[in-house]
């Protein structure tokens, strides 16, 4: 540099100030052919105060609260499909999904309080009602829902009763739907980045992972003849996971990208594999005549793939909304693109 390229203003042609460079434009230059200069400041990395994580990590139990997520998909679906073999004269259909929606919301529930730590904190959420608040609502609807479920199957095992059981076993199919989905809009309604962002499309994923969830243990339980519903459900449920799911990750846009990393990027290519593969042998066993071992060995690894794949699914975005809440990078650009785009519309 020449002493003609200093003046009383600075360095001729220097952008001092405002007009710098800042943020992901700053440091990126690149060597030009024969030379130049190289990058003086790293590219820009997100971080908060003192190194502190924007959003405080969700501290559930991995495997509480994704099994429970599971669990009460698995619950809610199959009283449905216990409904439907109830009214279409299939009582052994009808006795698995009654057992499994009790077992399931049994565990699902025994999850939840360990969870929490003492099973009067599950009790305090009863104190109030509050329609605005998802995890208040889904501790009503688990409180209705669980005793309908264990009087139905007692009623069914014990084959008295047959009216109150029959009630029961309707009130807990017109539960099922809401028990099945509730928590997908309980997830949604955190900060969480790969939560939140999905909270349109997350509750047809949840239905669908539980449907197939359902499909999966009648099909693995179940009298062959009476499968049936339960071969229907597996391929709706399946076409309506795995295309809720694509639609969701392309309209979230950079929230998505934690469900393509880490351990839960195996999990859900897992779970579409599975699921996909499960639905296809249902349909596949549905074309087998009679009832001999060829036939019940497909349905059992039908079954058992559409379950695998259905908490697969669930484990995965629990993994995924953890780690979007650790990277700042997921509230922070997120949140700057809408401040951009709101001043543009303003602008305008």
């Amino acid at each position: 540099m020449s002493g003609s390229d200093v003046t009383r203003n600075g360095v001729e042609g220097a952008r001092p100030g405002r007009e710098a460079p800042t943020g992901a434009r700053a440091g990126r230059r690149r060597r030009r052919r024969g030379g130049g200069e190289r990058a003086m400041v790293p590219d820009v990395e997100f971080s908060s105060y003192y190194g502190r994580p924007i959003l405080n990590r969700p501290t559930w139990k991995p495997l509480d609260v994704a099994g429970y997520l599971c669990l009460g998909g698995l619950a809610g679906a199959s009283s449905l499909l216990a409904a439907g073999g109830h009214v279409t004269g299939r009582p052994g259909l009808a006795r698995a999904a009654k057992l499994g929606a009790a077992g399931a919301i049994s565990v699902s529930l025994a999850a939840l309080v360990h969870d929490l730590g003492r099973p009067a904190r599950f009790l305090h959420m009863l104190r109030v009602f509050k329609p605005t608040s998802p995890l208040n609502l889904g501790s009503w609807l688990l409180a209705g829902y669980a005793p309908l479920t264990m009087a139905a199957a007692a009623a069914d095992v014990a084959g008295r009763h047959r009216i109150a059981g029959g009630a029961a076993t309707a009130g807990a199919a017109a539960l099922g739907p809401a028990v099945a989905t509730y928590t997908a809009v309980l997830l949604s309604d955190t900060a969480v980045p790969s939560w939140h962002e999905g909270h349109r499309e997350m509750p047809f994923v949840f239905a669908g992972s539980a449907a197939t969830a359902a499909a999966g243990l009648a099909l693995a339980c179940a009298p062959l003849r009476e499968t049936g519903p339960a071969r229907r459900m597996a391929l709706l449920g399946a076409g309506l996971e795995l295309g809720a799911f694509q639609l969701m990750k392309r309209r979230m846009g950079l929230a998505a990208e934690p469900y393509g990393l880490g351990k839960q990027r195996w999990q859900l290519r897992a779970s579409e594999v599975l699921t996909a593969g499960g639905a296809a042998l249902a349909v596949y066993g549905g074309r087998e005549d009679g009832a001999g071992g060829r036939a019940r060995l497909v349905a059992a690894t039908a079954g058992t793939a559409l379950l695998a794949g259905s908490a697969a699914l669930r484990f995965g975005v629990f993994h995924a909304g953890v780690a979007s809440a650790e990277d700042p990078k997921y509230t922070v650009v997120p949140q700057r693109e809408r401040l951009e785009a709101r001043a543009r519309s303003d602008g305008h």
